[in-house]
């Protein structure tokens, strides 16, 4: 089959590899759509990842596609299903699983290689996170299942509530899913059921980016408003202006540069929640202001990943279709473009790519 391997910084590859085969408990799927994201941009940019992945590898982590093959002793599922797999399944075994923190798992298993025509489900994956997609819903919107369940981890753990007034830093895909998220009350997306909160006032969110065309689409998306900070010569104190001289109630941090970690802490308000949501690159550090971090009695988290809860109710919540995620699809493209879609990632051209086979 045709894949996408990466062997390092900005060298990722096209080649023919081995039709994947399911070992007992595994299963294969011929992608649908497999989605390009940000982590896959900052990994192809930086060459690696210090949890995810290790070049030379398969590449991409976002897909929704059908069961072509089962292995033995599958028995749940059958040839002909519509799935989206989440790229990773803690082991529900370690210390931090029996405490229910599955995202801190030590065994936690990533699977890469969804840029590709077939794509190997590993047996843990299988178990604990391969859901069937509903009808009606398209591979590309169910492929964002992954990301969308890492939004919504980090919401549950920013502690917004409703009438807070939240900072998104960050115009990526990532960013603009929670404007989507907190803008729309964020509700019960746990189970079966999607309920979105009808009390007002809503979460008022304020989005900063750089972007002037994805700031467009956190408009649509529900920020009450938007800012280009390249336009903006002191974000924090824009952001007191905003919020009566106080600063924000809840900071999401959604670029992964440590200068805009500390930004984000600028901008809080005493008592506030900062969620640094932004990977970094690797082993690099912020300064943090002791006096402001203990006297305003702040609360930093850093908040990874997500859960096999939240994977289940990220794919109710797009099959809901409450929130018009799809504004985040600029574009289908072939898997042989791929190497011109990652450039147009680099120049910030696109937010999301659908990639199919050709």
């Amino acid at each position: 089959m045709l894949a996408a391997l990466l062997y390092g910084k900005e060298d990722l590859r096209l080649e023919q590899v081995a039709d994947p085969t399911p070992a007992a408990g595994e299963v294969i799927i011929r992608v649908g759509a497999a989605t390009t994201c940000g982590t896959d941009l900052k990994v192809w940019r930086r060459g690696g990842h210090a949890k995810m992945l290790k070049p030379p590898t398969l590449f991409g982590h976002e897909a929704a596609g059908e069961i072509v093959a089962l292995g033995s002793g599958v028995t749940d599922w059958q040839i002909g299903d519509r799935v989206v797999a989440n790229n990773s399944a803690p082991c529900m075994e370690c210390f931090f699983c029996q405490k229910a923190e599955y995202s801190l798992c030590q065994n936690l298993l990533f699977n890469n290689g969804t840029f590709a025509e077939y794509l190997k489900i590993p047996a843990p994956i299988v178990q604990q996170n391969l859901l069937r997609i509903p009808d009606g819903i398209p591979d590309a919107l169910a492929a964002m299942t992954e990301p969308l369940a890492c939004v919504l981890h980090g919401a549950a753990r920013a502690n917004v509530k409703p009438s807070d007034r939240v900072v998104v830093i960050g115009d990526g895909a990532i960013g603009l899913m929670f404007v989507a998220a907190l803008a729309s009350g964020l509700g019960d997306w746990i189970g079966e059921s999607v309920q979105v909160q009808s009390a007002q006032p809503f979460t008022e969110v304020f989005l900063f980016g750089g972007n002037d065309s994805r700031l467009k689409v956190g408009q649509k998306l529900g920020a009450a408003k938007t800012f280009n900070y390249k336009q903006v010569e002191d974000v924090p104190q824009l952001v007191k202006e905003l919020t009566d001289g106080w600063g924000a109630d809840v900071v999401i941090e959604a670029t992964g540069v440590p200068a805009v970690w500390e930004m984000a802490i600028a901008c809080a308000r005493p008592g506030a929640t900062i969620n640094l949501f932004g990977g970094c690159p690797r082993d690099t550090t912020i300064t943090v202001n002791t006096e402001q971090l203990h006297y305003s009695e702040l609360t930093l988290k850093g908040v990874f990943h997500n859960t096999p809860k939240y994977v289940r109710s990220a794919l109710n919540l797009l099959a809901s279709q409450v929130l018009p995620l799809d504004l985040l699809i600029s574009e289908h493209q072939p898997l042989s473009l791929l190497a011109q879609v990652f450039e147009d990632m680099k120049q910030r051209r696109v937010i999301k790519v659908a990639i199919a086979a050709d």
